[in-house]
């Protein structure tokens, strides 16, 4: 009887712990892409903030009235972090005018904790693509070993070390391998790509946050 040797058959063939491991790669590889798909969204937003929030901060308009328009709830990141930084400076104004001694150092926290914050945000999901791949490799692997296992099993059995014989049940092992090699790539390249996407924008960041703390210190000096 001819055998199918379409990815569903050799499937249905395997083993019940070969499937096991072919379904749990599977979904290892769906939730990864929707992770690469999420953080993608997730920075291309960012970037548009940050561009908007840019023009605004150097439009020349003063630094309380762009404050006083973001509110008390600021949305983006760039927006949370400037409003960190101006709260602090507000806070920091005595009721004469005058400043609470060591107010450039509070800003600089007050704005590093709101880079902390978005840089976590940005960095969510991102352990999971590098989970998948530096393990799925294995767990494919593991699931070819088993095959392989129970088709020389079949083949003691059977007395029969005919290549039809032998084909089928390494083909079906096989295709775990494959699955964890389909899973693993492309949660490593997307890895490396977001993780630097996610470093640039944490340090666009940091440069605004410098780029702040000076005008402000100079505000302070005058």
């Amino acid at each position: 009887m001819e055998q199918e040797f379409t990815m569903w058959a050799l499937f249905m063939r395997a083993t019940i712990t070969v499937k096991l491991v072919m379904i749990m790669l599977i979904v290892a590889s769906i939730w990864c892409w929707g992770v690469i798909y999420d953080k993608w969204r997730q920075y291309q937003k960012a970037r548009r903030e940050a561009d908007l929030f840019d023009r605004a901060f150097w439009s020349g308009e003063p630094l309380d009235t762009l404050y006083d328009k973001i509110g008390a709830t600021p949305q983006g990141p760039s927006e949370k972090i400037f409003a960190a930084g101006m709260e602090e400076w507000r806070r920091s104004h005595k009721q004469d005018g005058g400043l609470i001694a060591g107010a450039t150092a509070r800003i600089d926290r007050s704005m590093d904790v709101a880079i902390a914050k978005e840089a976590g945000k940005l960095q969510k999901g991102l352990p999971v693509l590098a989970t998948v791949g530096s393990t799925a490799p294995f767990v494919g692997l593991f699931g070819t070993v088993w095959g392989i296992m129970n088709a020389f099993i079949e083949i003691a059995e059977q007395q029969n070390t005919n290549l039809a014989v032998v084909a089928p049940g390494i083909a079906e092992a096989l295709l775990a391998t494959g699955l964890g090699l389909l899973a693993a790539i492309p949660a490593v390249i997307y890895y490396n790509k977001l993780s630097a996407d996610s470093d640039r924008i944490v340090a666009g960041y940091e440069a605004f946050a410098d780029e702040f703390a000076t005008i402000l210190s100079r505000q302070l000096d005058s």
